[in-house]
């Protein structure tokens, strides 16, 4: 066929986080990440879009199942992230700052090994209903 097509599955995470530099001292932790430096977190609504791309299968006519996409994310993302603490519930960002932009990294590194390889991947988190990440770029 030759034809492209991407699909979009959208879920949604609950979770608290600090930003914070430990290299910095309070002032630029404070100056830097404002609000999103308290020392006792806060927290976010997250939106998250996962997008597959692939030319639909002969067979089914999926890109890929979205079943199998929505039991994925929540498995491996969402399962472990909702109704957590970033900082000190999830391994990873125990040494990373949990951005937005790390965290929509983080996810796609999860995902991407999961999924064939011939299929793209492309992960769209909003930390607010007006900022959002997108990765990769």
């Amino acid at each position: 066929m030759g034809q492209k097509v991407t699909v979009c599955r959208t879920e949604h995470f609950n979770a608290a986080h600090r930003l914070h530099n430990p290299a910095w001292d309070d002032a630029r932790n404070a100056k830097v990440f404002g609000k999103c430096n308290l020392p006792n977190y806060h927290g976010h609504n997250y939106e998250l879009i996962v997008k597959v791309t692939g030319e639909p299968d002969a067979e089914t006519g999926y890109v890929m199942d979205m079943k199998a996409l929505s039991d994925l994310i929540r498995e491996l993302v969402t399962d472990q992230f909702d109704h957590r603490n970033l900082n000190t519930d999830v391994e990873v960002f125990r040494q990373l700052n949990p951005t937005a932009e790390h965290i929509a990294i983080v996810i796609y590194d999860i995902l991407r090994p999961h999924l064939p390889q011939h299929l793209e991947l492309k992960i769209i988190l909003y930390e607010t209903p007006r900022n959002a990440v997108e990765y990769p770029a």
